[in-house]
């Protein structure tokens, strides 16, 4: 016992001391990961506008901060705040700064990764160009910190004046699914083919579903392709959520199949045009058409902000993760 507190010890002696600036959206996650942590110092950025609308922005405290570990907390929830926040991570690292961490907890650009056909512009692309940009602090090259990309050939977009650090939120699902009082009878879902690539080696102790979408006409079916749900506490597992059609007709195959229950997890809930509503209880046309569990993390702190913890949706916390990912 000794040896393991010694240990401990010195392994918080060898920590680095963060000093965390933040996004006004990300204001209650920074105030989880400082919580998490001794080593997270919080520092603030005044965010004003002038009268045309465009920042004006200070960052307070910018000289004593010298030669210390900075990092950013960031939220591209649009494209209206994206700007402000380019030229703060764009200013950090000049300030002297030991080394200098970018987390962004969610690419959002990351569904419009590739060009299907000539005129399509991939903004996954031009995201991670500008963000591959970022100057040098005197550490070197920025860390990028990245949750559950949407397509993992992006890690190929950015360039070599950035490090991309790719982290995954499945490990606050498993910590939840093992505080299940049904924990034995899991079994994992993936809404396609691509969602089991992404995932199925973190979860394949499960039992595993596979399902696709077909089409019949001008609608898209979704099927199971593979496995039993019967009897079953199936959990759905993909890396984001946008309207929920497909998760819902997931949902549906799932049940009409046997399953006892349905959960779902996704790493980002961006929900567009508040369309978790739909997934409220109040809201389901009944009790076969309701999730048991729908868990997000607060990857998206305006969907967080807007869900709150009401039924069937709970919130895990990315805090953590990212006091981890800031000691890499």
């Amino acid at each position: 016992m000794e040896f393991v507190a010694a240990a401990k010890q010195k392994a918080k002696k060898h920590e680095k001391h963060i000093h965390l600036f933040y996004c006004s959206e990300c204001e209650e996650l920074a105030l989880k990961v400082a919580a998490s942590s001794d080593a997270i110092e919080l520092q603030s950025i005044n965010w004003r506008s002038f009268d045309d609308g465009f920042p004006n922005l200070f960052i307070n405290k910018a000289h004593d901060i010298r030669g210390q570990h900075v990092a950013f907390l960031a939220s591209f929830s649009s494209p209206a705040v994206i700007f402000e926040q380019i030229s703060v991570i764009f200013a950090l690292p000049k300030l002297f700064i030991a080394s200098f961490t970018l987390v962004l907890p969610f690419f959002p650009t990351g569904s419009f990764e590739r060009v299907e056909e000539e005129g399509d512009v991939a903004t996954a692309f031009t995201l991670a160009r500008i963000l591959s940009m970022i100057p040098k602090s005197r550490g070197g090259p920025t860390s990028v910190v990245i949750y559950d990309i949407h397509a993992l050939q992006e890690r190929f977009y950015f360039g070599d004046d950035v490090l991309p650090c790719f982290e995954t939120g499945i490990p606050l699902l498993l910590q939840r699914l093992r505080q299940l009082p049904d924990a034995e009878n899991i079994t994992i879902a993936f809404p396609d083919d691509g969602a089991w690539k992404r995932f199925h080696k973190l979860l394949q102790h499960f039992p595993m579903i596979v399902c696709n979408k077909v089409r019949e006409g001008d609608k898209r079916i979704v099927r199971i392709k593979e496995g039993n749900p019967e009897g079953r506490h199936v959990v759905i597992v993909d890396d984001l959520v946008q309207s929920g059609g497909t998760l819902r007709e997931c949902q549906k195959v799932l049940a009409s199949h046997g399953a006892a229950k349905v959960s779902a997890y996704v790493t980002h809930a961006v929900f567009p045009k508040r369309s978790y509503e739909r997934f409220m209880s109040s809201n389901s046309a009944g009790p076969g058409d309701q999730f048991a569990y729908f868990w997000i993390t607060d990857s998206c702190p305006h969907t967080v902000k807007a869900i709150g913890q009401r039924p069937p949706f709970e919130v895990l916390s990315l805090a953590g993760s990212i006091v981890d990912a800031l000691q890499i």
